[in-house]
């Protein structure tokens, strides 16, 4: 828990309990890889007897989001996931069919992204790119 409240001070947030423990579950779910909505992280709150109401998640996350502590992504379909806010960049892919979201970084596409902007005169100051998938038939 102390790991968690120093960065929730460093960013100039109160310590309470709810932010600590969802700070604690994105940090779960990036050690495994995974993208969560807000709906998510209240069911791991209930889980676990945590008596957390669904807009505090929602307050929280904002929050959090505002701190930069994790980044919000709006896929289509209309449906948000939040990630630890990291400082390598990556990529995404989301299966259309379940949601899943997958992380990838392919250097030949960046390196290529770099070029078409140089061709047409512009630097690429920033980008994301979102592969919207589903997972082929077995034959």
């Amino acid at each position: 828990m102390a790991i968690e409240s120093q960065e929730l001070k460093k960013v100039g947030l109160k310590v309470t309990l709810p932010r600590v423990k969802i700070l604690q579950i994105m940090e779960t779910a990036a050690t495994e890889g995974k993208h969560l909505s807000a709906e998510d992280v209240y069911k791991a709150l209930m889980e676990v007897g945590d008596d957390v109401g669904l807009a505090t998640v929602y307050r929280v996350l904002t929050q959090f989001e505002q701190a930069n502590l994790v980044t919000r992504h709006n896929f289509e379909g209309g449906h948000s996931v939040f990630e630890l806010t990291r400082e390598d960049h990556h990529d995404h892919m989301v299966c259309t069919e379940t949601g899943e979201v997958v992380e990838f970084f392919d250097e030949v596409i960046e390196q290529r992204q770099h070029e078409l902007a140089e061709q047409h005169g512009f630097e690429i100051v920033d980008h994301s790119m979102v592969l919207y998938v589903r997972r082929k038939e077995k034959k």
